[in-house]
């Protein structure tokens, strides 16, 4: 999975290159998609993986796709992504999933936020994601 050429994954020497992000995404063109935050509901609205953090992050991650797909878009054209999880210590399990579904090589900037509530008690992590594509 290539990036578009007009969507640029930098790290700057003057920054520490982190693992599975990118410091800086520099888009140039294109039309923007903010995709609100996923939790782990299936199309009929149904909790998927209650209490298992990898079955609902899969699920999350499936949303997105719905959500990229429905706005013309895929993962490669994600340049954000925020992940907010009851537990920091889950980020193993989160990693092991995302690789799956982006460029590794060009991964998008992202923010991890540890919360102590997401808007349902049931609900281990939550993810929203930004993408640019071509106009």
């Amino acid at each position: 999975m290539t990036p578009p050429a007009r969507i640029a994954f930098t790290n700057p020497p003057t920054l520490p290159t982190p693992p599975g992000y990118t410091q800086v995404v520099v888009v140039t063109g294109g039309r923007t998609i903010y995709i609100a935050g996923q939790v782990a509901l299936d199309p009929r609205g149904v909790l998927v993986g209650a209490g298992d953090l990898l079955a609902q992050t899969r699920q999350v991650f499936i949303n997105l796709q719905a959500a990229l797909t429905a706005a013309g878009a895929t993962f490669a054209d994600v340049v954000k992504l925020t992940y907010y999880l009851l537990d920091a210590g889950g980020l193993p399990v989160l990693r092991e999933v995302r690789d799956s579904f982006v460029n590794t090589a060009s991964p998008p900037a992202s923010t991890l936020v540890e919360v102590r509530r997401l808007a349902r008690e049931e609900f281990l992590i939550e993810i929203e994601a930004i993408a640019s594509v071509s106009l």
